[in-house]
């Protein structure tokens, strides 16, 4: 086979067969095709397309050019959470002890935010002391002994997958659906679980800002993960405005110890259900997602869900004095309000200005290697709906010594006010089953 031809064949519109994408990746991912012919490749791709055939061989030839992990050492079927990313989007740290507590066992390799969207392992870390760098070994027997671990990905995952995205990301070939599709499945199958939820955001805020882009990036998710033999299915949830009210790691993480004391915001708790009514489906305690949903709601109140963090968190070092005290999480040392410049009601929260601000105060990154300050960040007083008075705080932006007054005029552009109150628009758009 020949790179040249390849790339000839997908740029006039033909399909690739499996041998010559597997060709491809592992040529490339070798280091004996070129950047420049990857690049090229990657842009026909992105302008012909891959059908549901070609997307589930770039899968699979993603998932074999790095190590698998392998769960079979833990009891029962496992579960794991992916979301295409958000502003605010703290599901993983109420959803995981949640379903834990269900009995189901939770296995779960995170990345860290970039850009304007957080990351789960950051928001852990806010914790004193927990601990995301896990072996195997430890990984495995915490899922058999609490039922649920979270820990950082390793470079060994899927490293074809990390060489594209770099080429992807100077190539202007970043959303490309099937190349999305293909990098997310490719990292959840590696990661071992058999029944998988996806929570395909779109919004300002996220990657997918248009809700028929996200189901068709869903759709196809769940068709290369079912043919992989996993168990999958998919929500396309709004994220139009921030998901909760807090942005930032520390105080995302208040946000999660709330929702799972029955005290957090009511669009958390609710997708935290729904997405938890579908992985208890797909992993088979519950017949169906109204069953399903009763079980979590009973969990959730009578405090199981919240016991299960605590030792979650204690198993994997952190002090799970955090549930009673969230005051020994870090604190920013200045708090400073935005205020409505008008009375009337909010009718939009641009998710995608507010994660900017969060990321301008040191809470988000640029590059993966920079660091974070888990202190910092922004919690909205008012969302879509609220009606508010002039001068009355919309948000309070959380910062320390950089940022803030770039972050202010990023928050307060993100509001708008109008006289009339803003139509109801639901947290759920659609799910993807089949």
């Amino acid at each position: 086979m020949q790179a040249y031809a390849i790339i000839k064949k997908k740029r006039d519109g033909e399909r690739l067969s499996p041998e010559e994408i597997s060709w491809f990746i592992e040529r490339h991912t070798a280091g004996e095709i070129a950047d420049y012919q990857a690049a090229a490749w990657l842009m026909a791709v992105y302008l012909r397309g891959l059908d549901a055939q070609e997307t589930a061989s770039l899968t699979e030839a993603l998932l074999r050019s790095g190590r698998q992990v392998d769960l079979s050492g833990v009891d029962g079927v496992k579960v794991d959470k992916h979301s295409t990313g958000g502003v605010g989007d703290k599901t993983t740290l109420v959803l995981a002890p949640l379903l834990a507590a269900a009995g189901v066992k939770v296995a779960k390799m995170s990345g860290r935010g970039l850009g304007h969207t957080g990351g789960t392992i950051d928001k852990l870390e806010s914790i004193p002391g927990f601990k995301t760098e896990l072996s195997l070994q430890e990984f495995i027997s915490q899922v058999n002994r609490v039922g649920v671990a979270v820990a950082a990905q390793t470079e060994e995952i899927v490293p074809a997958d990390k060489k594209l995205y770099a080429l992807r990301d100077v190539t202007a070939t970043v959303d490309s659906i099937p190349l999305i599709a293909a990098s997310i499945i490719s990292k959840k199958l590696a990661s071992g679980a058999d029944a998988i939820v996806l929570d395909v955001k779109a919004g300002s805020g996220a990657f997918m800002q248009d809700v028929t882009a996200a189901r068709t990036l869903a759709r196809l998710m769940v068709t290369v993960g079912k043919r992989a033999g996993r168990r999958v299915a998919a929500l396309i949830t709004d994220m139009d405005q921030p998901l909760g009210y807090a942005v930032g790691n520390a105080v995302e993480m208040a946000e999660a110890i709330a929702a799972l004391k029955g005290r957090g915001p009511l669009d958390l708790t609710e997708l935290c259900l729904e997405l938890g009514s579908r992985l208890l489906v797909l992993a088979g305690p519950a017949s169906n997602a109204q069953v399903a949903r009763v079980r979590l709601e009973e969990i959730l109140w009578n405090g199981r869900a919240l016991s299960k963090f605590r030792e979650w968190v204690a198993a994997q070092g952190g002090d799970p004095q955090v549930v009673d005290d969230p005051g020994l999480l870090p604190q920013a040392p200045r708090r400073i309000p935005v205020l409505s410049p008008r009375s009337g009601h909010v009718v939009e929260v641009n998710a995608l200005a507010i994660g900017e601000a969060v990321r301008i105060l040191g809470a988000g990154r640029a590059r993966k290697d920079e660091p974070v300050d888990p202190s910092v960040g922004v919690i909205l007083a008012a969302k879509v709906g609220t009606k508010v008075d002039a001068g009355e705080p919309l948000a309070h932006i959380l910062a320390r010594d950089k940022g803030e007054h770039e972050a202010k005029e990023l928050v307060a552009s993100a509001y708008a006010i109008a006289a009339s109150p803003p139509k109801t628009r639901p947290l759920v758009r659609a799910a993807v089953e089949e």
